[in-house]
């Protein structure tokens, strides 16, 4: 496993995901290795206990666009994570478990959950190829478009 340690924030999101879809997988294989290198989300049983402690921060930084920004420096880890909770919980459950713990539809993380089903969704129904996946980070959830 490789951490992309260099980069901060949105942009080692982007590096990560385009990184990542380069490989030619499929994309649970993509959300798996994107929940281990942004989360530290593990496979299989260990998974659904990574994911109730809430994962790991790999990331620290911004870079965020301000509708997806809770201050922390943990988003990287909110997005990732949320994503690879989808392979293992289907959309709707993962959605429940973002409500239930505390993240309000209306609030930043509310809406970088919402983001993150999303991507996995478009990611495990082939509807976004795995090498556009990093640009589509970059336009929807970077501050600039271009971090």
């Amino acid at each position: 496993m490789r951490f992309v340690a260099a980069d901060h924030g949105c942009s080692g999101l982007v590096a990560l995901v385009a990184r990542l879809g380069e490989d030619r997988i499929s994309g649970r294989a993509f959300l798996i290795r994107l929940g281990r290198q942004g989360a530290g989300i593990r496979r299989g049983p260990q998974a659904l206990l990574d994911l109730a402690t809430g994962g790991r921060n790999l990331f620290r930084g911004g870079g965020f666009r301000p509708e997806f920004d809770d201050g922390s420096s943990g988003q990287v880890r909110h997005f990732s994570g949320t994503a690879v909770a989808v392979v293992w919980l289907g959309a709707r459950l993962t959605r429940w478990f973002t409500r239930v713990r505390g993240d309000a539809a209306t609030s930043a993380d509310g809406r970088l959950s919402e983001a993150a089903i999303e991507f996995a969704e478009l990611i495990l129904h082939d509807r976004l190829p795995l090498a556009e996946a990093g640009q589509w980070i970059r336009r929807r959830l970077c501050a600039d478009g271009s971090s």
